[in-house]
């Protein structure tokens, strides 16, 4: 079976220290860097498949580490999740804008903080770019034949809504941008209005229900799960 592999970026040597113990229990294979320099470097010779990463650091800060690594093809699939002692609501948007999957407040109990790391790396392994099965809980998305199903009802979709539905579920713990979503759902050279998203979204959530997908202000839009 082949490991999992966790980059953990932090100066702080002892959180590197328990971080490491409790996550090589969990089975996984463990590498550490301790600024952001390092931590590029780390991750573009080992492509984790998840980095944990601190926000306040020496020589390059988690936010601009964050975008470098964005920026690197081969780390596209990499989920990074923010671990920073900061609660603030404008790190925490910061840390999505940057391109990160989630945040967590370093405050967490490290039992807590395995489980989500374990969810993480599941949901993810369970969807990948050939799939044209998409099955997450309840929701059925079946690309083949634009069939969408959920608690067994089925639910035939317009090509927009069923496109910008399989684009948020290829990746449950990706915040799609506003941009990102124009350009895979209806290409660059087509014109649409500000609120075309909007408008899709809306019948989305009225027919799969209010909950099915999450808005981030001024950032954009996630699946939940």
């Amino acid at each position: 079976m082949n490991q999992k592999k966790i980059l953990l970026i932090d100066d702080e040597l002892d959180i590197l220290e328990i971080l490491s113990y409790n996550l090589e229990k969990e089975g996984y294979d463990i590498y550490t860097a301790t600024n952001g320099n390092e931590g590029i470097d780390k991750a573009k010779e080992i492509i984790p498949d998840l980095i944990l990463l601190d926000v306040m650091m020496p020589e390059k800060d988690g936010i601009e580490t964050c975008q470098e690594l964005r920026k690197v093809k081969e780390l596209q699939k990499t989920l990074i999740v923010f671990l920073s002692a900061r609660s603030e609501e404008f790190s925490q948007l910061a840390g999505f804008q940057a391109g990160a999957n989630d945040y967590v407040v370093k405050l967490i109990k490290p039992k807590i903080l395995i489980s989500k790391v374990n969810a993480l790396l599941q949901l993810t392994s369970q969807v990948s770019d050939n799939s044209k099965l998409i099955e997450i809980g309840d929701l059925v998305i079946d690309k083949d034949n634009f069939r969408v199903s959920k608690n067994d009802q089925q639910f035939l979709l317009p090509k927009k809504e069923f496109d910008l539905l399989y684009l948020l579920a290829s990746n449950t713990e990706k915040v799609f941008k506003r941009e990102e979503i124009l350009e895979k759902v209806w290409g660059n050279d087509v014109i649409v209005g500000e609120r075309t998203i909007d408008v899709h979204i809306r019948r989305l959530r009225e027919k799969l229900g209010i909950n099915t997908i999450q808005t981030l202000k001024g950032i954009g839009y996630k699946l939940i799960v």
